[in-house]
């Protein structure tokens, strides 16, 4: 036979989602220390996650190659059909977004990526609109950049600023 379920409301409280979520905080904190927000105990798991990878590399090349899709479905009058049209006016900056992605989910393989990002970012130039108009290609390109010079084996900075040694007053 199963067990009893306690009352959800239990003892003092009434069951509401706040008292249930004050409780996993009190649970959670060690006996001694203050309290943690519920906000600030998922924002490290966040910042781990973003610092194993090159997050900001991946996502510029990700919004480069969106924002030259996005120019290739502008109105007719925007449009300057310089370059080829058809099929490699879209692989490009398709192959641009999956490289963002590929670049956030396997960071292993970070180095195929950017240089395939940033060929396809200088390829976009005459295939979809000039590059999106030069701002997609750009864009791409300085991600693709961040991506390749991005290092996974590095101790985190510190920033440091630097105090001025105290000096007599100046009026």
């Amino acid at each position: 036979m199963a067990a009893p379920v306690p009352d959800a409301a239990g003892p003092a409280g009434n069951g509401t989602a706040a008292d249930d979520a004050a409780a996993e905080v009190s649970a959670a904190a060690p006996p001694g220390e203050p309290e943690a927000a519920p906000a600030a105990r998922t924002r490290p798991g966040w910042r781990g996650w973003r610092g194993r990878r090159p997050f900001w590399g991946g996502v510029l090349v990700l919004l480069g190659g969106a924002e030259i899709l996005f120019t290739l479905r502008a109105p007719l009058p925007v449009v300057l059909h310089i370059g080829m049209q058809g099929l490699a006016g879209y692989l490009v900056p398709v192959v641009m977004v999956i490289c963002g992605v590929l670049i956030l989910v396997n960071p292993t393989q970070r180095l195929f990526y950017s240089v395939l990002a940033v060929l396809s970012s200088l390829a976009s130039w005459i295939t979809s609109n000039l590059g999106g108009f030069l701002i997609g290609m750009i864009i791409g390109v300085v991600g693709a950049c961040l991506t390749f010079g991005w290092l996974p084996d590095q101790p985190a900075r510190r920033r440091r600023f630097r105090r001025k040694a105290p000096g007599p007053a100046r009026a």
